[in-house]
C-alpha cells in the first residue's frame, strides 16, 4: 500500500492568541505531522515559537513594517547553561 497525501492546515486560535500552520497525513507509508509556524501574542510582542520556512516569517514580519523590538525569536534560549543571553545576541527583543 502506498499514499501520499499530506495536508497543509491553519489553526487560528484568536482567543489564545496561537496560531498555527502545520502539516499531517501520510507519505510512502510513513505519518507525517509537522508544525512549520507556530506563532502566538503574549505581553504585546509577536513571539515566533516555531518557524521552518525559508525566507522566516520574522522577515515578513519586518517587510510588513512591524519594529523588531515587537518580535521575540522564542526558538532561541532566552539564556545557556551558563547564564548567558543567547537570545539577545539577536536584532529582536528578548521577551
Amino acid at each position: 500500500m502506498y499514499f501520499d497525501d499530506v495536508e497543509s492546515l491553519l489553526a487560528l486560535d484568536d482567543k489564545r492568541a496561537q496560531y498555527l500552520w502545520f502539516q499531517i497525513g501520510w507519505q510512502k507509508n510513513r505519518r507525517i505531522k509537522g508544525i512549520t509556524v507556530h506563532i502566538r501574542i503574549k505581553n504585546h510582542k509577536i513571539w515566533i515559537e516555531e518557524d521552518w520556512t525559508e525566507e522566516g516569517i520574522a522577515t515578513d514580519l519586518l517587510n510588513a513594517g512591524v519594529p523588531q523590538s515587537d518580535i521575540v525569536l522564542a526558538f532561541h534560549p532566552p539564556s545557556d547553561a551558563y547564564g548567558g543571553k543567547l537570545r539577545a545576541l539577536t536584532e529582536f527583543a528578548t521577551a
